[in-house]
């Protein structure tokens, strides 16, 4: 197998690279020559003190590795792929305590509970109400004097909504999350100038926010999810802690990758007019998983061997760090017909988007995929004729796929 022409010392997780483009042209060459690449790094350059991370990037390897637990582990350096140099050690293994970052039987135990709140009952409920706040959105900017930036005044807006309405956060609070959440990824980014210790800061909050939600229902319970998930004694509940960092996964894991999956949706639609134009006339079922594999809005998670292993023909070392890149996956021409083209008919269409599968299977897609089809059949129906007035705003991190700006206009 021939060697990957890629410069000296490339790195896919580079926060300046992915500042400005997700490196398709990188994970290509990488799928056909060295699908399993060691990639260097120097020691603590990504809060680890090891020497870099095995990069894989075909559809199957990445299924392989999210399906494999006991091979591949979440809890031991967490998910997190690149943290800011100068994190401590324990600021890492705190977020253990976090879903995303625990490992059976402990991520078995806690992921029973909290699918409580995702069952189709739960979801259908919120649909209704959710239509009606996507409508709102969408007049709400059409009314907007001039170009309008479509993140802050559309994108945002349902995501944030939905998590709040699905958990019972009062209406005069959820700007409050929407800040933390934001303050939490956005620490790599010059324009937030927010250290590591400020994202940190924001976990704190948020998580003391939902304890206190928690402690409040354990003393006086109610008819709503927060009851259901941190009282009832008789069939397993969270301690008010574990529902602190499980509001504190869905801030993030809900509200912001949804969030750039449809501001990467408008920007693919308002790009691909064609498929805009078919989505106004027939509003296919399919564009939802589309925008979504297009999207791919976590560009990476990793997980650390657990013992000696092999993949795609590489050895893996116990102790070894393994990046799992998601958008590489989701344009593998193995699976998936012309990749790189943005349709929205596409059927089958088994992206990675959610997650490869496995233990760690996004809990909110049905959500995610009800939110994406709402606001943008109100786009649709109420700004028709939106237009792209620059170009995104990328966000700089080393894992999030985000867009700070783009600015629209529906004139």
């Amino acid at each position: 197998m021939p060697c990957p022409a890629l410069p000296d010392g490339f790195d896919l997780t580079d926060p300046d690279l992915l500042h400005h483009r997700v490196p398709l042209p990188e994970f290509a060459e990488l799928r056909r020559t060295e699908p399993v690449h060691w990639v260097p790094q120097a020691p603590g350059l990504a809060g680890f003190g090891d020497e870099g991370y095995w990069a894989v990037t075909r559809h199957a390897d990445v299924k392989y590795v999210s399906t494999h637990p006991e091979l591949y582990s979440s809890f031991l350096n967490t998910a997190i792929i690149r943290f800011n140099e100068h994190i401590e050690r324990d600021a890492i293994d705190a977020q253990r305590l976090i879903l995303l970052n625990m490992d059976p039987p402990e991520h078995t135990r806690v992921r029973q509970i909290v699918q409580r709140v995702f069952t189709p009952r739960a979801i259908r409920a919120l649909e209704d109400n959710l239509r009606d706040r996507a409508h709102a959105i969408a007049r709400e900017a059409l009314a907007q004097p001039g170009p309008f930036d479509f993140v802050t005044q559309v994108a945002c807006e349902l995501p944030l909504q939905a998590i709040a309405e699905l958990i019972g956060i009062p209406q005069d609070d959820r700007a409050k999350i929407f800040e933390w959440s934001n303050r939490m990824i956005s620490y790599d980014d010059p324009e937030y100038a927010i250290t590591e210790e400020v994202g940190q800061e924001s976990a704190t909050e948020l998580i003391a926010y939902a304890m206190n939600m928690a402690a409040d229902r354990k003393q006086c319970p109610a008819k709503d999810i927060v009851s259901t998930l941190v009282v009832a004694e008789d069939e397993g509940s969270l301690a008010s802690d574990e529902f602190g960092f499980f509001v504190l996964m869905l801030a993030v894991a809900g509200n912001e990758t949804t969030r750039n999956a449809i501001t990467h949706g408008m920007h693919a639609f308002l790009t691909h007019p064609d498929q805009w134009d078919l989505f106004k006339r027939e509003r296919p079922a399919t564009a939802a998983e589309e925008i979504v594999r297009w999207a791919t809005p976590v560009n990476s998670f990793q997980r650390t061997a657990t013992q000696d292993t092999e993949l795609g023909g590489k050895r893996i070392r116990k102790g070894d760090r393994v990046g799992i890149f998601y958008a590489s996956a989701n344009h593998d021409p193995e699976v998936f017909e012309n990749p790189d083209t943005f349709d929205i008919t596409r059927d089958p269409n088994p992206h990675l988007g959610f997650g490869g599968g496995g233990p760690h299977f996004c809990l909110g897609k049905s959500l995610a995929v009800l939110e994406i089809d709402l606001i943008f059949n109100a786009i649709a129906d109420a700004l028709p004729n939106l237009r792209l007035i620059g170009d995104p705003d990328r966000l700089r991190s080393a894992w999030i796929n985000g867009v700070k700006h783009l600015q629209v206009s529906a004139d």
